[in-house]
């Protein structure tokens, strides 16, 4: 069914979705287009969109062949949509689970495309923060790159810029995918370019062997990760990417490539690449896959509440990590932690606050039997004090004759020694 999207555009079918909203097939003055609609409550923030319409020069102004053009953004009523170029292909992320890793050569290839389109995007002083296999489209109508790798293009930038404002709560959450995070940001600084070029060298890293270098597990488990460990050595990847591919994982941001360094670096490996075929990755090499790992029961587990309006994350199965070199027991416990259901994390809520209420309740008791000791304190030496008095008073007393009386008579009230 059509619906007007502003005064000039029309848009007919949904023809993908992501955790910011929906894409649209529509129909504008110059022909076919991409409109993507934001989500609702982001339409509705009156921040947010005025954030949106002082972007609109940046992101209609960045032009480059490895970048998805925006052409308009349409602020109308409850509609706040991104007006962009028509892509005819699929993102990477299909292809990847589609057709499993790639050889080496298009792997290459195709990242040294994001990078060109990196590159001309921080040049404009525009850093994208949430560079994944989902925002990298394929354009299958363009003549195929070296290796007969197809063209990449890289989409949504800006959409992080805008919505990752500060002061925000739920909008923040959609931007930005754990596997994805460079170390700076998990450690609060502001977001640069050189987070780009971490993000893009780990969707590199997960062409080439399935997996991302700090994923699988529970969130936390893979923020740490990107923050303490180095990714180990992958066996038989080519010695030029996994030097790269080290160089751009720096933990340091002043120590990775910039983006243009990527890109010519990765063409300058093209012709030794050549040939090589697809790296054995652990499916590949006999393990059995119809068991999943307990990453994947998280993420299927997750999938099921797909229908109930509960947020479903669009990453996909969890990938398993790379062995390291030694067995690392605090990451197969992080891996082997799996999803709990509501009335588990209801119960846990309960547990903890029950936790927390008994030292409070046992810091109470504490409390009251010391007051009350240090009142019982207080009335004993109350009493001592009043007893030491009379005593003393009687002693006085007892001292001192009746007046008038003789001195004879005043000398026997002397006690006897």
């Amino acid at each position: 069914m059509a619906r007007k999207i502003g005064s000039r555009y029309t848009v007919h079918q949904v023809i993908g979705r992501g955790s910011a909203g929906t894409v649209w097939l529509g129909e504008g003055p110059d022909g076919p287009v991409a409109v993507k609609l934001l989500r609702e409550d982001l339409a509705a923030d009156q921040v947010l969109v005025g954030r949106f319409v002082q972007e609109r020069a940046a992101l209609t102004g960045l032009d480059h062949p490895h970048v998805v053009g925006v052409h308009d953004m349409v602020v109308d009523g409850n509609d706040l949509a991104l007006v962009m170029d028509l892509v005819r292909g699929s993102d990477l992320r299909t292809r990847l689970e589609r057709d499993g890793v790639l050889s080496p050569a298009v792997a290459a290839a195709v990242i040294a495309d994001v990078a060109d389109g990196l590159a001309a995007a921080h040049a404009a002083g525009i850093v994208h923060r949430d560079v994944k296999p989902e925002n990298v489209l394929l354009d299958l109508a363009a003549p195929p790159g070296p290796g007969g790798a197809p063209r990449a293009k890289l989409t949504d930038f800006g959409i992080a810029r805008l919505v990752d404002a500060p002061r925000r709560t739920r909008a923040t959450r959609i931007i930005g995918t754990p596997d994805y995070l460079a170390p700076e940001i998990i450690e609060g600084l502001e977001p640069r370019a050189a987070v780009d070029i971490y993000a893009t060298a780990t969707v590199l890293y997960e062409l080439l062997t399935g997996t991302t270098p700090f994923g699988g597990g529970h969130t936390g488990a893979v923020l740490r990760r990107h923050v303490t460990e180095n990714v180990p050595p992958v066996e038989g990847m080519p010695d030029g990417l996994w030097r790269i591919i080290s160089e751009c994982l720096a933990k340091a941001p002043a120590s990775r490539l910039r983006a243009a360094e990527l890109a010519a670096r990765l063409r300058e490996l093209l012709p030794e690449l050549a040939g090589l075929g697809p790296l054995a990755v652990p499916a590949q090499r006999g393990v059995p896959e119809e068991v999943p790992t307990p990453g994947e029961a998280v993420y299927a587990e997750a999938d099921a509440f797909a229908g109930s309006g509960t947020h479903r994350r669009r990453r996909g199965p969890a990938v398993p990590l790379v062995p390291p070199p030694q067995p690392d027991s605090t990451r197969d416990t992080h891996t082997s932690l799996r999803r709990p259901s509501a009335r588990e994390l209801a119960s846990y809520a309960e547990e903890s606050r029950a936790q927390r209420e008994r030292p409070a309740a046992a810091h109470r008791r504490t409390r009251a039997q010391m007051i009350r000791r240090r009142r019982t304190l207080a009335v004993l030496i109350a009493v001592v004090l009043l007893l030491a008095g009379a005593a003393a008073a009687w002693t006085a007393f007892a001292a001192e004759p009746p007046a008038g009386a003789s001195a004879a008579v005043r000398t026997s009230w002397h006690p006897r020694l």
